[in-house]
Parts: structure tokens; sequence; C-alpha cells
């Protein structure tokens, strides 16, 4: 097994943690990397955009001219595509541009996302993050301690609400800083695993450092396998 250095919250490593290599230390797959990534920003579309077709815009029931004799070229309706204020030809419809991956290429995206930050040794472990209160020059000064002050990270934390919480508020009026929990309190079907359901690639790929915990690490470890 592959191993991680361990961090307290004022940037002082207390020892090491091991973590597993099929999760930390695989080859990543750029492909899958790129699909889940590509699909994240794809289900974001709404889908809602629409255009009227010649059949739908108000108006143009009468024939404006004679058919001939007029010297002008025919014409059926003033709501005719070629025409000001007329209809639009294939213009966009409402439509479901949602698209999804096999549950193996998901976990495969995560891991491969995982172990670029570790290769690249922007993947930090911290032993615990809580806050009596929320406040961010507490959260400054931890991203300090780290040399993370102006630099986008993603803070990824275990489901313990009243723990967690108080990170989570301190660190939303922080530019470039986000923080997700990683793990729903709601069991799966299975009755003990869940998902991983914050943590996902794109946000993994889009922040240059990643903070987890050590319960975090644990966490990834029980539902990734």
């Amino acid at each position: 097994m592959a191993q991680l250095d361990l961090y307290s919250v004022k940037g002082e490593k207390i020892g090491t943690i091991e973590v597993k290599d099929s999760i930390f230390s695989i080859e990543p797959n750029l492909d899958v990397l790129y699909r889940y990534v590509d699909m994240q920003l794809t289900n974001r579309r709404r889908g809602t955009a629409s255009t009227k077709t010649r059949a739908e815009v108000r108006g143009g029931g009468r024939k404006p001219w004679a058919q001939k004799h007029t010297g002008r070229a025919r014409a059926g309706s003033t709501r005719s595509p070629l025409w000001r204020h007329g209809g639009v030809t294939f213009g966009p419809k409402p439509r479901d541009w949602s698209k999804s991956l096999t549950k193996k290429m998901k976990r495969l995206a995560l891991k491969s996302a995982l172990s670029v930050r570790v290769k690249e040794n922007n993947l930090i472990v911290v032993d615990d993050l809580t806050f009596d209160k929320p406040r961010t020059k507490s959260m400054k000064e931890v991203l300090k301690n780290f040399g993370f002050e102006n630099t986008k990270t993603l803070v990824v934390l275990p489901w313990k609400k009243d723990e967690y919480i108080n990170v989570k508020l301190s660190a939303r009026n922080i530019p470039g800083v986000k923080v997700i929990i990683a793990d729903n309190p709601n069991q799966g079907k299975d009755g003990n695993k869940t998902n991983v359901d914050g943590l996902n690639v794109f946000d993994i790929i889009n922040n240059e450092k990643v903070i987890l915990t050590k319960d975090t690490v644990a966490k990834i470890e029980e539902v990734l396998g």
C-alpha cells in the first residue's frame, strides 16, 4: 500500500497514512476522465432553449398579395422564415441533453482523478479539520499554513454535519475555495455503503489542490474499494 504524509491543520507533518494503491496510485485513464467531465458539464444544461417555427409565430394567416400579375416574388405568408418577424428554420427546441456513464466508469474516473493529484503532490491529508464556530479567518489560516492562499483548493469532508458545517460556512466567502461533503448519511440499497455524493471528478480536476481528512480517505476507500 502507498503512503501519504499526514498533516495537522497547522501544516506540520505528524505521521503517514496508508492508502490503497488501487485508488490513489493507478495509471490515470484520460479517456474516462474526459467522458466523466463531459457528462458533468453536459448534464448542467437545462435544455430549455426554444424558437418558434412559421406555424407557431403569431399572424401571417392571409396571403400578402396575389400569386401572379404583381411583379413580386410569390409569397404565401408574412411569417415565412425569409421574412422579418417570421419563424425560425431548424432552431433549437426543448430537449434533454443528459448523458450517463456506467458505475464502473464513474469509479475509474474518480480513482484516476485522485491518482493524478497524488502524483502531482497536490493532494494533502489532514488529521482533522473542525472549527468551533464559522469564521473566515480560521479557514484562511489553515490555507496559509499549507501555502494555498491564492490557489484554487477543494476541501473534502466526511459526513458529520454538526462538526463540519462550520468549516463549510468559513470557506464560502473565500474565492477559489470549495468545501464539499464526501458522503451521504442515508444508507445505500445494500444497507451499508453509501455513495460518495459530493466528491466528483470535475471538482478534483478544476481545483489545483485537494485537502482530505483522514476520515474522508477511509470513506473513499470503503466506497471505491
